[in-house]
C-alpha cells in the first residue's frame, strides 16, 4: 500500500511506520540448521502458478544452463571489541566499520558516558586512541597495529558482530557458520545472508548444471542491520559500502546468456551501483543509495575537487530511479 501511494506521488514523504508488521519473536530462528542447503526456499512464478515452497538445495532443479548467480565473497572480520576507557575503566564496546587508512578505523562506539577525541581504550592488551568523534556513536579509532598484524589481533580479541536480533550469547562455530563458504575478501561487518545457504556440493551441482557463479565484493555495513529511527525515510541516514566488481564477473554478465541472479540483497545493490548503461561497470568503489548530503568521502585524484560522492548511482529524496553522478 505505501509503495502504491509513492508511486502516485513521488514528491510524497513516506512514513517509516507504514512498513511496520508484527513479528513474533518465536518466529525468528536462534541457530542455523545442521545443514546449510537445508533452509526453505519460497518460490514465486511471476506469471502464473502457485507458490512452492522449496529448499536451497532445490536450486539446480529451479535455475537453466545459461543462467549466472552472483554471489558476494566478502568475508566478516571479528570486528567487535570490548575494553576499558583509559583513567577511568569504564566498560566500552567498540565495532569496527570501515578502514580510513593507515591505522584509522571508522568504528561506531557504547559506552556508560561519551567518548571524546583524545580517549584512549584498552582492549585485550592493545590501546586504541579515539582521534575523531562524529556523533550518532561514530568515532574514528587509531590502532597499533596494521596488516596481518592487524587481522591476527582481531582474530584474538574480536568477537564475530552477529546482529541484534540473535539473542543468545557467541559460540565458537559462529566464527565458521557466520560465514559463506566462498567468503575471501576480508572487510565486512555482517554477513551477506543470502549466500551462508550454499554449501560446496550445492555449488559443484550448478556448474556441472551449466548454471554460472560468478563473485563480487561488497563489504556490509552496520547500516544493514541498524535500526531506521527517522520518521521519514527520505530522513534517514545510509551508511557507505565499499564493493569491488572485477573484470571477470564484469565480462559474465556481459556474455551471459541466461538470467543473472543476484544472491542477496548485498549482491543486488552491487550490481545496481556499478551499472552504467547497459553494462555493469568493473573496479572497487562504494555504493550509497541515499540523499547526496549525507554519504560523502574525502577527494579521489580519479574525481577532482573539495568533495565527492562514491557511489556509481545514487538515489535522490523524492526521486527513485537511478541517476547517473558524473564525476
Amino acid at each position: 500500500m505505501a509503495s502504491d501511494a509513492f508511486r502516485r506521488d513521488r514528491r510524497r514523504d513516506v512514513d517509516v511506520g507504514q512498513f511496520d508488521y508484527e513479528l513474533p519473536a518465536e518466529l525468528i530462528a536462534q541457530e542455523p540448521l545442521p545443514e546449510r542447503d537445508a533452509s526453505r526456499l519460497l518460490v514465486l512464478p511471476r506469471e502464473q502458478g502457485e507458490p512452492q515452497h522449496r529448499t536451497i538445495r532445490d536450486l539446480p532443479q529451479l535455475l537453466r544452463a545459461g543462467d549466472l548467480l552472483v554471489v558476494n565473497d566478502a568475508r566478516v572480520i571479528p570486528a567487535r571489541l570490548r575494553g576499558r576507557k583509559e583513567g577511568t575503566g569504564g566498560k566500552v564496546e567498540v565495532l569496527l566499520v570501515e578502514p580510513l587508512g593507515a591505522s584509522d578505523w571508522l568504528a561506531l562506539a557504547q559506552s556508560s558516558k561519551p567518548l571524546r577525541a583524545g580517549a584512549g581504550i584498552e582492549a585485550h592488551g592493545a590501546r586504541l586512541a579515539v582521534t575523531e568523534v562524529r556523533g550518532e556513536g561514530e568515532i574514528v579509532v587509531r590502532l597499533p597495529l596494521q596488516g596481518d598484524d592487524l587481522w591476527r589481533y582481531l582474530d584474538e580479541a574480536g568477537e564475530m558482530p552477529l546482529p541484534p536480533y540473535i539473542e543468545r550469547p557467541l559460540r565458537a562455530d559462529d566464527r565458521e557458520r557466520y560465514q559463506t563458504v566462498f567468503a575471501r575478501e576480508r572487510g565486512a561487518v555482517a554477513a551477506p545472508t543470502a549466500g551462508l545457504h550454499f554449501t560446496p556440493r550445492l555449488l559443484d551441482e550448478l556448474r556441472g548444471r551449466g548454471i554460472g557463479v560468478s563473485p563480487i565484493t561488497l563489504h556490509v555495513g552496520p547500516g544493514t542491520f541498524l535500526p531506521v529511527r527517522a520518521r521519514r525515510v527520505e530522513d534517514h541516514r545510509m551508511h557507505r559500502e565499499r564493493y569491488e566488481v572485477p573484470a571477470a564477473t564484469a565480462e559474465a554478465i556481459r556474455s551471459a546468456s541466461g538470467r543473472v541472479i543476484a544472491v542477496g540483497t548485498t549482491a543486488l545493490r552491487t550490481l545496481e551501483a556499478a551499472h552504467d548503461g547497459d553494462a555493469v561497470r568493473a573496479g572497487p568503489t562504494s555504493t550509497c543509495p541515499a540523499a547526496r548530503s549525507s554519504c560523502w568521502s574525502p577527494p579521489s585524484p580519479r574525481c577532482p575537487g573539495s568533495r565527492r560522492h562514491t557511489g556509481r548511482r545514487w538515489r535522490g529524496d523524492t526521486d527513485s530511479s537511478p541517476t547517473a553522478m558524473p564525476c
